[in-house]
């Protein structure tokens, strides 16, 4: 963790010309939509839980029907996204705590979030950057705890709330939310995990696990 602010911007810049969209890949039309893809997204794919929430909400298409969906039903349009018997439990339940404690209105705040079930700090501060717009969000999944503990962003910690609270601390807040889909996007292009393309990455001027490795950046 040794960058200058002058080197995180410089990162920050280069990734929004590689990603200009910096948007999240889950689709969705609805504020709960958003919520619950987060939730199936959960040791899923974003590109399998997108094939499996339009048939999802189209049987169930407003916020009522899923509070009153049958669980058992709820499981067979998102068995295929794993763990679904606990992820259908939390659709339907958060739906009728939606309803009834919060006016059928997603909240917008970590507090209120947090007490909905099946969300936890990851999938609300995704909420509270993407429909919120709250600056200084830090959204840790997997490639932004991996992406910039190799960059020297972070001290390489794999906990995520100690990789929030690092990135918070560096990141400009009106970035922060954009950055971390930008590392997603990164990570499924450039800096995969099992054959990171070190050599004709464009943040390599920047990366600690890059000069460490002894490369050198290509003409």
């Amino acid at each position: 963790m040794s960058k200058t602010p002058e080197e995180v911007r410089a990162i920050v810049e280069e990734l929004k010309v590689l990603y200009p969209d910096g948007i999240c890949s889950l689709e969705y039309r609805r504020d709960y939509e958003l919520l619950f893809s987060v939730r199936l997204a959960a040791q899923c794919t974003d590109e399998r839980v997108n094939q499996v929430t339009p048939a999802l909400f189209a049987r169930f298409p407003t916020l009522e029907a899923l509070a009153e969906a049958d669980i058992a039903e709820v499981e067979e349009y998102v068995r295929s996204t794993g763990f679904f018997r606990h992820k259908a439990r939390d659709i339907v339940l958060a739906s009728q705590m939606l309803l009834r404690d919060y006016g059928g209105k997603v909240p917008g705040t970590m507090e209120e979030l947090l007490r909905l079930p099946g969300v936890g700090r990851k999938t609300a501060n995704l909420i509270l950057g993407d429909i919120w717009h709250v600056p200084g969000v830090v959204v840790a999944d997997t490639h932004c705890i991996r992406i910039t503990g190799l960059l020297g962003l972070t001290d390489g910690s794999k906990d995520p709330g100690k990789v929030e609270i690092q990135l918070r601390a560096v990141l400009p807040p009106e970035e922060s939310n954009n950055f971390c889909h930008r590392m997603v996007l990164h990570g499924r292009a450039v800096c995969v995990a099992r054959r990171p393309q070190c050599e004709t990455c464009t943040l390599n001027p920047w990366c600690d696990h890059f000069h460490r490795a002894g490369k050198k950046v290509q003409p």
